[in-house]
């Protein structure tokens, strides 16, 4: 069975995408792509019913970042796809098609004066490097939409009320017969709202909504990182007449974590340390999240060496018990200067060890041997 196309491909959208991008590429595809409009066309249905199942994943926060973490093999079943019928994919997407024609499949039509849930929000937000080490509360500033306290969300005029539709009897839609096909489009007199503002709130202008600025608390755990996306419930926008408020969606960037660079839940450090400290052997101090502390360096340790201290790390963003490591790699450094007395020492090393230091060798002889041929003679 061949892999599912990448659903973010298959909207034409890109991987940060918006909820409002993603709900908007998806209203494109299904309008140009509809049965009823492509009828007997098996490859536009086929598009259609693809288009379908990536935004039943993509519309989902929980299956979203399921899908961003692990792709279709972190989804399992529960991709939203598997549609065999119109049908079912009128069941699983019924807002969508009610904005797009106006709620006319099946006889099913959303109530325009029923409650609605406010709208998602969407945000990034910096942390400090030390809430991935500890956690912590962090207070973020939160523009939104809530009801207008003179009207109370109504949008009209305190002392009046808005008025049932007189055009489409407070439907929100009104309806037209095309052929065979009876299709229902938004009322233009109310907009798809079923009810009309006869004297508009001077307040909020009949919109209902004022924008206002939070100050909201969120409790950043600790292990997070950059990319990680949290769920804030209900710290969205108010509902509409009484709908639940939406949820706020926090897409997290975590500070620069030097000296360390990070991998995941492990921190690796450059350690600078003398080719004669590393001959020998020693201790060396290097920091850590939880201050100073020695590592030995053995003996003959060589450039490039790795040195863990196994659980000094983050810790795991799902497990706090669990952690990472800090893995020291040992970067050997020369001394540029040395005195006289500490020349002879190293001469004396050479001498004992058989190292030739004192040979002149040439770049041109290096060559020639490589080719089998004499070195030149001074």
């Amino acid at each position: 069975m061949s892999q599912p196309r990448d659903y973010y491909e298959v909207l034409g959208v890109e991987r940060g995408s918006s909820d409002q991008e993603i709900k908007r590429a998806y209203r494109k595809l299904a309008m140009k792509y509809h049965p009823d409009r492509n009828p007997g066309d098996e490859a536009a249905e086929s598009k259609f019913k693809e288009a379908a199942e990536a935004y039943g994943v993509l519309s989902d926060a929980q299956k979203r970042q399921t899908y961003d973490q692990f792709g279709h093999a972190g989804l399992g079943g529960a991709a939203g796809g598997g549609f065999h019928s119109a049908e079912d994919i009128f069941s699983n997407f019924g807002d969508i098609f009610s904005d797009l024609f106006g709620g006319g499949f099946g006889g099913r039509r959303r109530d325009p004066n029923a409650p609605r849930p406010g709208n998602d929000l969407q945000m990034r937000v910096r942390v400090p490097f030390e809430f991935a080490v500890h956690g912590g509360t962090h207070s973020i500033r939160l523009p939104r939409n809530v009801d207008c306290d003179d009207c109370n969300g109504t949008g009209a005029e305190p002392g009046s009320s808005p008025v049932t539709c007189s055009q489409c009897q407070g439907r929100g839609v009104t309806t037209h017969n095309q052929g065979f096909m009876t299709l229902q489009t938004p009322c233009r007199a109310c907009g798809g709202q079923g009810r009309v503002i006869e004297k508009p709130c001077r307040t909020c202008r009949g919109q209902g909504k004022k924008r206002i600025e939070d100050s909201v608390e969120v409790r950043i755990p600790a292990g997070i990182d950059t990319g990680n996306r949290m769920r804030i419930r209900g710290k969205g926008e108010e509902g509409v007449r009484g709908g639940p408020p939406g949820d706020l969606y926090l897409e997290l960037i975590v500070d620069d974590p030097a000296p360390f660079e990070r991998e995941r839940m492990n921190l690796h450090l450059r350690v600078p340390v003398d080719v004669i400290q590393a001959t020998l052997g020693t201790e060396v101090s290097i920091p850590t999240l939880d201050g100073d502390a020695q590592i030995e360096v053995p003996p003959g340790t060589q450039h490039g060496a790795r040195i863990p201290i196994r659980g000094a790390g983050l810790p795991d963003v799902n497990n706090p018990d669990r952690h990472g490591d800090i893995i020291a790699h040992i970067e050997l450094q020369v001394p540029q200067k040395i005195s006289r007395t500490q020349r002879e020492a190293l001469e004396t090393y050479a001498t004992d060890a058989g190292l030739d230091f004192k040979a002149k060798h040439h770049l041109s002889d290096r060559i020639r041997k490589l080719f089998g041929r004499k070195p030149k003679e001074d």
